[in-house]
């Protein structure tokens, strides 16, 4: 399969991503992903990347596009991909479908995840990582906290709160996403690819996927 994934933070594309995966072998490719894989290569655009990512800085998206470009060519994406949380923005969307113009891949369709904002700030403010970079297993106090108050059941490291998943942080990100990467939906809905699933549990997204492909 080939599609994007698009969702508020804490709509669960990642989770989403992930049992899509193992229906048939396609591979999750995130922004971030693809940067840190770049920087990590030391490959030029890697390199120039590394340089706005310390400073802090957005990464044009001439750079995004380049890295994006030779990512898709990769062998494991012949099987399928999943784009989570990419494109963010129309100028991203419109380059994208020129690049898979360009590299002849057609997408399948472009997945929609809407979660009500009240379960998003719930999930994400209950919401906590382990700090240990290598492991980064993730909880929540609620519905799936680790067996010791605070430690990692994997590790042993400590389990924090992240700065981005205050109530304060997460609004924040909410209206960048309202502003930003909404107006995708309306992109792709004239695109005639947009499935949209209201869905706050991941097992009924990942069925309406499979039965909008057939699979």
């Amino acid at each position: 399969m080939k599609l994007i994934l698009l969702g508020a933070p804490g709509a669960g594309k990642g989770t989403v991503a992930k049992l899509l995966t193992r229906l048939d072998g396609s591979v999750q490719i995130s922004t971030g992903d693809i940067l840190r894989g770049a920087v990590q290569a030391g490959s030029d655009l890697g390199k120039e990347a590394e340089g706005y990512m310390k400073r802090g800085d957005l990464v044009p998206d001439s750079l995004i596009m380049g890295i994006m470009e030779k990512r898709l060519q990769e062998p494991d994406c012949e099987k399928g991909f999943l784009l989570d949380g990419f494109p963010r923005t129309i100028p991203q969307a419109e380059a994208l479908k020129e690049l898979l113009a360009k590299l002849d891949i057609t997408l399948d369709v472009v997945v929609d995840i809407e979660v009500p904002r009240e379960v998003i700030l719930d999930r994400l403010c209950t919401r906590r990582t382990c700090e240990n970079t290598d492991c980064q297993a993730i909880y929540n106090v609620k519905s799936n906290p680790p067996k010791k108050e605070g430690i990692c059941d994997k590790c042993g490291a400590k389990v924090v709160q992240r700065e981005d998943e205050t109530e304060e942080a997460i609004s924040h990100r909410l209206a960048t996403y309202n502003e930003k990467t909404a107006p995708l939906i309306g992109f792709y809905k004239k695109e005639g690819m947009l499935l949209v699933i209201e869905a706050v549990d991941s097992e009924t997204v990942v069925n309406a996927v499979k039965e909008k492909l057939g699979l």
